[in-house]
Formats: C-alpha cells, structure tokens, sequence
C-alpha cells in the first residue's frame, strides 16, 4: 500500500496524507497531469472518476464527476492556484452541482501537493488538504473523505 500516513491537525485544520511510490516525481507527476490517469485512481475504487476539463495550469480548472455502484453521481471541481512541475501543486477542491459549476452551499478545501525524490529513488508524494473552517473540516471528514482518499491513492501503484 502506496500510503505511508495519515494525519488530522484540528487547530490548523488540515489533513495530511503521505504516499510513496517505487518510481521516479517525474512519472508521479504524470498522475496529476494526464486527466487519463487521474480518472483511474481519483476517488476510491468503486466510484471512478471522468474528467470533462482539465487545466493544470494557474487559473485552469477542471470538472469531473464520480459514478457509485449504483449509479450516483458526485460531481466537484479545481481551480488551480499554482503549478510547478513535477514538484508542487496547489488547487482549491470544491463540490459542483450537475453542470459541474461549484455548489456554495459545500465546502472548498486548499490542496497542496508535493512531490520529492526519496533517497534510494522513488518518490514521496504529500498532500495537505486544509480547510476554511472547523465546520468544513468535520462536514467533509463525516462524508469519509480520509477513507475515500487513502483508498483512492493505494490504486496508485498498479499505474506506475
């Protein structure tokens, strides 16, 4: 299992999860940029992800929806705030209604993503998801967040 760690911070609400990879940032970095991949690991496993738009450049955005077993569809969105490839990333995470536009009435979060080279090789991926406020952080937490997170990121490996 790709995933090394996950951690709450309530008084700086943020949730940290770590992973490493046997494969180079470079490579890693790909799972971010290609919406291709990105469809076959974001969001646990029995809710895949499709990507309509994806822009991973400052200001770009991107919508996808998330289909359960039965059918239900979850649809969010990015707005990226910052990209330097293959090493940072950072993305507001927000809910969207069905045309894929963001819901206000949800919760956004910040996501920031780091990529660093492990010594020996391989690669540490970090990714800091804070929240504007205690409410948001317990709301998307009680929605299984954390679980659905981690189960999304150990389908990493079969990727690389």
């Amino acid at each position: 299992m790709p995933v090394t760690g996950a951690s709450r911070d309530t008084d700086a609400r943020t949730l940290t999860l770590t992973a490493s990879f046997d494969a180079p940032v470079e490579r890693v970095w790909t799972l971010w940029s290609d919406p291709r991949l990105l469809e076959r690991w974001w969001g646990p496993p029995t809710w895949p992800a499709t990507f309509t738009r994806h822009e991973l450049q400052p200001g770009g955005r991107s919508t996808y929806v998330m289909t359960g077993p039965d059918g239900d569809r979850a649809h969010g969105w990015w707005r990226f705030v910052s990209a330097d490839p293959p090493h940072r990333l950072e993305f507001e995470d927000g809910f969207a209604d069905q045309e894929g536009e963001p819901d206000p009435s949800m919760p956004v979060m910040v996501m920031r993503v780091s990529l660093e080279e492990r010594t020996g090789g391989g690669t540490l991926m970090t990714v800091v998801v804070a929240f504007t406020s205690d409410a948001d952080m317990e709301q998307v937490l009680a929605m299984g967040m954390e679980e659905g997170f981690t189960a999304a990121m150990n389908q990493v490996d079969g990727l690389l």
